[in-house]
This record gives structure tokens, C-alpha cells and sequence, in this order.
């Protein structure tokens, strides 16, 4: 369908066509939560090229997801832009490596790695290092790390990162350097070698350099603030000394820094280019008034942060905040809550319950099975299909059938500690602590049940409750780690274990750290169309110590009539 270049500006409000109409030159848009971005960039695309300005097969629009990247092209085909390129980083430098590998280096390009755990499993069998499952996964991001963060490995070592808790920083850099040495000798690249690949490339040969830019002169670049500093220099290369360079993007939804994006290319994008055009979206079209003020007032002071203006006269009720005594009092109570909401009227799949880690699943999943609400865990394995809960089931399956008398307690915490649980977590960030988390969920549902409880029953509940799990879902809630929501919108969210230690997370420590955490809990708030709540626990477990805070953000969402 072709649409005339009036219609288009027809369907924008004031921000967004002005954004449309600024075809030429460096546009830096400045889009806020649910302001309708994705709808004034394809508008842009599709305005440029049927007014004459953008020959289609000449833009090239870059996002950072398959899924991202699809929805572009297929709003473009409906504007009648379908010639135009929408790829993410990685497919557009995987292009240009296969059409030019053989021209400069010869024969086939390398062959890429589907993954980097075997690999780097290998790395360490060569210096004798035995690693698990979840410190290889933790050694993979600190390489991802590096390499989208320009570094070498000897730069790596001095960069003052943490290592995963297995490891020192010197045997890290020794298991990086083994690992880049047997990818090299196998002929074979990774996910972030594409990136660097395709930038040297291009840097070292004019000519190849010169038949990209002939390809490609307008981009558009979505997702502005989770671009690393190797995808900023990429797009650099792309770019050339023209300047018809359109970025988007909101500081405040930048959590994503672990795997290198920064914020500050965003932040000084005005800067750094003569005559740029900063233009604003404000207007959210997508929650109520009084969530849209709940944001705000999280926001307020924050380097960067937009100030969102409600569209919609639809009202709510003031998103609230509630204390429970612990994890599973707020589970039943959010479950419940969730009934409620379904019997109103509200479908399942536009309801959501959000939370920071994966281990956190567990209590609502429970809860809502009890209460019969069918549920979906996105963006993530569902808990009990986690590899480190299936190894403990299975050896306390194994357990159970002896005829050992030790209290229960004492059997699964023996089991656990066999496979890497401790009493205290790991102080360190990443797939070594979500695993200790997910086993510490199986120790504390030990440590709730009833005294007269044996292994065997205890195991047999685990089974249920991991056969119940695996039923084929279709209307379901949506269960999400903050980080999987970006993106997604519902009409009732509910978040989840807002305590400190957990939001922010305990160790996020650094001023930068807290935060990104900060801006975790916006993209929570700002998923919620038109229903808002947030709870914290004050235990993890029913009737045992351990005391816990609410998060210090509650302070600056809640109205001075919450405020105690």
C-alpha cells in the first residue's frame, strides 16, 4: 500500500511530524516511554522517500533485535517504504562480511560461533580450569563485554572489572587469551567479531569503505542509548564525513550497560554534530495520567530524563505500594489480585508480573497455579526448567529413596551444597549468582515446609509442581525480568519484590550502578497502560529472620498520602 506524503503527516501529532519533516542533516529525537517513536521514525522513512528526498534502496534503519528489526520493515511495507533496509548491527556487518571477504582476505569468511560456552570451556580445560555451567555463561558476558567495549585483552585486565567468582582477573585474561587462540586456529569468528570485522575491514580498505557509502547515504538508528562504543564506531565507518544521521533514543531507559551500551552517546550526540536537530516526544499515549506521573516523580533530577505529559484522559486509580510479611505473602496476595482482575474482565496475556531476577519466578508461579491462573515466563526458562533445578530434583529424587532420617533441612541443604549452593550468595553479578539464587528458592521451600514433611513428599511436591509448569498454555500472564518487558506494554502490571538488596540489586554499588537500577524500575512503570501496583516483602521466608528494607525508590513514587 502506497500512502501520499500528506496522509502520512496527517497521522502524526505536532511532535511527530515535525520529526517526519526533518528529512536531512543530524536528527537526534528524543522519544520517551509509550510516546509513539517506532510510529514517527517509520513515518520519517516513508515521508522521505514519497516526497523524493530518500531513494529507498539508500536508507538503511539499525536497531539492536530480529524482532525489533522486523517490526520496522513490516510498518514500512504498509507505508509503501518496503524498499528500504531495517537490520539489526549484527546482520547488517555479517552483510558486508560475506559480499567482501572474498575480494580482500580470500576464499569463504570464517564460520561463527553459535555460541561460546563450548569454546571457552576448551580454553579452560587447556590451563586446567574446571568451570561450571553458570561460570562459563558469566565468562562469555565478560568477553562480550570487552570486545563491544574496544578492548583488547591486555587492556581487559587492567580495566578493574570483577571476575566471576571461580576465577582471579590474571586467570580471566589467561582463559580470554586461550579462548581467542583456539577460535583463531579453528578458523572461526564470534557474535562480536562480526562487528569488529566488518569495522576493520572497512577502515583499512578505501575502496570498500567507499562502495558502502555509495550503498547507503540516510540512516536511522532506534534504540539510540543501548549503542556501544563498537557499534558507535561501526556506524561511524558507515557514516563517513556526511551527516544525514537520525538517532532515537531515551536515557532513561538505558539497562542494558553490562553488555556495553552507554548513554552517553545519546547524551552528547548534539554536540559532537554541527547544526543538529533536537527534537522531543513527550506526549505518552500509552498509560494513565496517574502513571505517567508516577514516572515522572522516579525521574525527577535525573541526567538526561524526559518529562512525560499524559495523552489519554482516561484516569486510574493512584498506583500504590504494598508491605507484606514475606515472599509467599505477596505472591498469594498479587495472585489474588490477578483473579480479580480476570473476573473483571481483563485477558489473561494483558497482565504482567515483573520482578528483577529469574530465581524471584518461583513464589508467583506457585501461587497462581494454586489459584488456577495460567501463566507464561517470558524472556527467560521457566524455573523448573532451569538445568541447575533439574540437577537438584533429580539427585533429591535419587536421595529419597534411601531411608535416611535426617531432618529435611538438613538432607536438601547437604544435596544442595553438593552442587554449588552455599548460605551466602556470591558477591558477584551474572549467571554464577542466578544460579545460587535458583537453588536458594528449593532450599527456602525446604526450610517453609511443615516439620513432619520427609524428602520423599517434598520431592513429590517439586515434581508436581514441575509437571504443572510444562502444561501447554495459550490466554496466559505474562511473568518478566524487567530487563525481557522492554518493549512490551500491558494494561495491568504488577512489580514485584521491590527491596533493597534486590532493586537495586545488592551489588550494584557504584553511583552508575544505582542508577541503572533506577531506570530498571521506570521501564517497569511505564509498561502499565492503564492498572499499576508495587510490593515489597519484608522476608524471603514465612515466619524467619532476615529482615529486609523496601527499595529506596519507593520513597519517590509514592504521593506524600503513602508516604508514612
Amino acid at each position: 500500500m502506497t500512502l501520499d506524503a500528506n496522509a502520512l503527516l496527517d497521522a502524526l501529532d505536532e511532535g511527530q511530524r515535525q520529526a517526519a519533516e526533518t528529512l536531512l542533516g543530524p536528527v537526534c529525537l528524543l522519544a520517551g516511554a509509550g510516546t509513539g517513536k517506532t510510529r514517527a521514525i517509520t513515518h520519517r522513512i516513508a515521508y522521505g522517500v514519497a516526497t523524493g528526498v530518500y531513494p529507498p534502496g539508500r536508507v538503511m534503519a539499525l536497531t539492536f533485535t530480529n524482532r525489533a528489526a522486523g517490526e520496522l520493515r513490516g510498518r514500512l511495507r504498509s507505508l509503501g517504504a518496503d524498499g528500504v533496509a531495517a537490520r539489526t548491527f549484527h546482520a547488517s556487518a555479517l552483510s558486508q562480511l560475506n559480499a567482501f571477504w572474498p575480494q580482500t582476505i580470500g576464499g569463504t569468511m570464517p564460520r561463527l560461533l553459535e555460541g561460546k560456552a563450548r569454546m571457552i570451556a576448551h580454553a579452560a580445560d587447556s590451563l586446567k580450569l574446571k568451570l561450571d555451567t553458570a561460570t562459563l555463561r558469566d565468562v562469555a558476558a565478560e568477553i562480550e563485554w570487552r570486545k563491544t567495549s574496544r578492548m583488547s585483552v591486555e587492556q581487559y585486565g587492567n580495566a578493574g572489572r570483577t571476575p566471576p567468582a571461580a576465577l582471579t582477573i590474571d586467570r580471566l585474561v589467561e582463559l580470554q587469551t586461550a579462548y581467542e587462540a583456539i577460535k583463531d586456529a579453528r578458523r572461526q569468528i564470534d557474535f562480536e567479531d562480526v562487528l569488529l570485522a566488518a569495522a576493520g575491514m572497512i577502515e583499512a580498505e578505501p575502496r570498500i569503505a567507499q562502495q558502502v557509502r555509495e550503498q547507503y547515504r540516510f540512516f536511522v538508528v532506534d534504540e539510540y542509548q543501548d549503542v556501544s562504543p563498537l557499534q558507535h564506531e561501526l556506524l561511524r565507518l558507515w557514516v563517513g564525513d556526511r551527516d544525514d544521521l537520525c538517532v532515537v533514543g531515551d536515557v532513561s531507559q538505558t539497562i542494558y550497560s553490562f553488555a556495553g551500551a552507554s548513554p552517553e552517546f545519546l547524551l552528547r550526540f548534539a554536540s559532537q554534530h554541527d547544526n543538529a536537530a533536537v527534537l522531543r516526544l513527550e506526549r505518552n499515549y500509552r498509560s494513565t495520567p496517574e502513571i505517567v506521573h508516577t514516572a515522572n516523580r522516579l525521574m525527577t533530577n535525573q541526567k538526561g530524563a524526559l518529562t512525560l505529559q499524559a495523552a489519554t484522559t482516561e484516569h486510574s486509580s493512584t498506583p500504590q505500594v504494598t508491605g507484606y510479611d514475606d515472599d509467599n505473602a505477596e505472591a498469594t496476595a498479587i495472585a489474588d489480585a490477578i483473579s480479580a482482575q480476570i473476573a473483571a474482565g481483563t485477558s489473561p496475556e494483558e497482565i504482567a508480573v515483573l520482578y528483577r531476577i529469574n530465581a524471584q519466578s518461583q513464589p508467583i508461579e506457585a501461587a497462581l497455579s494454586a489459584a488456577g491462573v495460567p501463566f507464561l515466563v517470558r524472556g527467560a526458562t521457566r524455573f523448573f526448567d532451569q538445568r541447575e533445578v533439574k540437577e537438584a530434583i533429580m539427585l533429591l529424587r535419587g536421595a529419597s529413596i534411601s531411608t535416611a532420617t535426617e531432618p529435611l533441612f538438613k538432607s536438601v541443604s547437604d544435596i544442595l551444597r553438593s552442587i554449588g549452593w552455599s548460605q551466602d550468595p556470591p558477591e558477584t553479578a551474572g549467571a554464577v549468582r542466578e544460579r545460587w539464587e535458583s537453588l536458594n528458592v528449593i532450599m527456602r521451600l525446604a526450610e517453609d515446609a511443615a516439620p513432619e514433611v520427609t524428602l520423599r513428599e517434598f520431592v513429590a511436591d517439586l515434581v508436581d509442581r514441575q509437571s504443572s509448569n510444562n502444561e501447554p498454555l495459550r490466554s496466559a500472564v505474562n511473568l518478566a525480568t524487567l530487563h525481557s518487558a522492554k518493549g512490551l506494554e500491558w494494561d495491568c502490571v504488577h512489580l514485584i519484590g521491590l527491596n533493597e538488596g534486590l532493586l537495586p540489586i545488592s551489588y550494584a554499588r557504584t553511583p552508575e550502578a544505582i542508577d541503572e537500577e533506577r531506570r530498571l524500575l521506570y521501564v517497569g512503570i511505564t509498561r502499565a497502560r492503564r492498572s499499576l501496583g508495587m510490593s515489597w516483602s519484608a522476608s524471603a521466608q514465612t515466619g524467619r529472620g532476615g529482615r529486609r528494607a523496601p527499595s529506596r525508590f519507593l520513597d519517590d513514587v509514592r504521593d506524600r498520602t503513602q508516604r508514612s
